[in-house]
């Protein structure tokens, strides 16, 4: 009977993280990538010949730095304008009215949410209501569920609404409620932003996260689009098809060089893995995480000559990709394969260092000289011993007024599961510079690529 799109998170001319830094990277692309997303889902809106567009929230990256970005809004809304094909959109806490300091008057085919109180809008030609409320400021602490209007009846009735439901790893709080909460409202289906990982939460109703158009950095991997949704005579919805529309498709790629202790080998897996990344983005660009994993002689090379290992991974990168796939970052997970007794057995010095280690790894155990060679163990965890709790007053106060997502990114550095491998970093560097002190190959063969 009628279609519709369902999209969040556009953040028009929101900078991609990441790959402008490295000499070579594809700069123009990725500062546009999110106008040509929006794009796309014009053009999709179009080619679907949709009835009408939701937008729930966070249309906007945050104030705009000059009227350009608002014109480009303007410019595409235009297009679906004369196609006859209305806008919803609700303000989210990226581009609440407290937010955004200048204005353009959008066409007369866009609906903007009062930011003040809930209203319902009818549409004239179909059987929907759509209820909606923006933010007033970045900061919605309160749930907003229970001052929606309650249904109307005869109609398929949508709830569009910016949320962080009960929260949501990487996402600050807002506006928080839960499916109970929206269930019991009455609506068919909830039009949910803000939480860019696309998911179906429900099904009766309908509770979709569209996620954002167009991954922002390493964190947003996979497609990245907006929902295609039908609905029947019956004011059934027959399906809700998620459709990609991201230019930049984000990926992290764990190499295993597990037993390879040649360098030229383990380019080739390299190559493997990129091939398939690009097979799997169908087209977009590759922003691509490498992180080279497994227990491997080519460790301590690794960590000695890491900035030319990456450098070759992305020359190894273009000529398997060309301007296709770009490297963000390449990341040691490896794990060295040393002869720890022997070692050991050099002189005191050496074995007190490894036996030190090793207590470092396995802090509850008591480990005999030599035995670094043992599994990291987690360090225990509990109330108190998180990352935050741990760390110095002035890295409390940091973490405490960073955006989320970069407080999430250094919490997650911080914690005890990512302790051993800080460990392991450190320990490889050790048993590395021990080997070439002592004139022991210790069956380390790595070296720079």
């Amino acid at each position: 009977m009628f279609r519709f799109i369902h999209a969040a998170d556009t953040h028009i001319d929101s900078p991609l993280v990441g790959l402008d830094a490295y000499e070579g990277a594809p700069v123009e692309l990725l500062r546009g990538a999110t106008r040509r997303a929006f794009e796309n889902l014009v053009e999709l809106a179009l080619e679907e010949a949709v009835d009408f567009v939701l937008i729930a929230g966070d249309l906007y990256d945050g104030d705009w730095r000059d009227f350009s970005t608002g014109l480009f809004f303007t410019r595409q809304m235009a297009r679906l304008r004369e196609a006859a094909i209305p806008v919803y959109v609700i303000a989210g806490n990226h581009d609440a009215a407290s937010v955004l300091t200048r204005r353009l008057d959008p066409p007369d085919n866009v609906h903007f949410f009062s930011t003040r109180q809930p209203e319902t809008r009818e549409l004239e030609q179909l059987p929907v209501a759509i209820h909606g409320r923006g933010f007033p400021n970045r900061q919605v602490p309160e749930n907003l569920v229970p001052d929606y209007p309650p249904p109307r009846p005869g109609r398929f009735n949508i709830g569009l609404l910016h949320t962080s439901l009960a929260g949501a790893p990487g996402h600050a709080t807002y506006a928080p409620c839960t499916l109970a909460d929206l269930a019991a409202k009455g609506y068919d289906y909830w039009a949910l932003g803000h939480v860019h990982q696309p998911q179906v939460l429900a099904r009766a109703p309908w509770v979709i996260f569209p996620g954002n158009l167009q991954g922002r950095h390493v964190r947003e991997t996979g497609a990245r689009g907006c929902q295609l949704v039908r609905v029947d005579e019956a004011l059934q919805v027959v399906d809700a098809v998620h459709r990609p529309l991201d230019v930049v498709r984000w990926a992290r790629l764990e190499v295993d060089l597990t037993g390879i202790d040649a360098p030229e080998s383990a380019l080739v897996r390299v190559d493997d893995a990129l091939t398939r990344a690009l097979d799997d983005a169908d087209g977009r660009l590759l922003a691509t995480r490498l992180a080279l994993a497994g227990h491997t002689p080519l460790h301590g090379g690794l960590a000695r000559s890491l900035p030319a290992w990456r450098a070759q991974c992305q020359a190894r990168a273009q000529i398997t990709g060309g301007d296709r796939v770009w490297i963000e970052d390449l990341e040691l997970a490896t794990a060295p394969v040393y002869d720890l007794q022997r070692l050991a057995e050099r002189d005191d010095l050496t074995r007190i260092l490894l036996a030190g280690l090793a207590a470092a790894e396995c802090p509850t155990s008591e480990p005999a000289a030599g035995s670094a060679s043992g599994p990291a163990t987690e360090p225990a965890s509990g109330p108190g011993t998180g990352p935050t709790a741990e760390a110095p007053p002035e890295v409390r106060d940091l973490l405490g007024i960073l955006p989320a997502e970069i407080r999430t990114e250094l919490e997650d550095a911080l914690t005890a599961e990512q302790r051993p491998a800080l460990l392991a970093e450190v320990r490889a560097l050790l048993l590395e510079s021990l080997r070439h002190s002592g004139g022991d190959n210790g069956g380390d063969s790595g070296g720079e690529p």
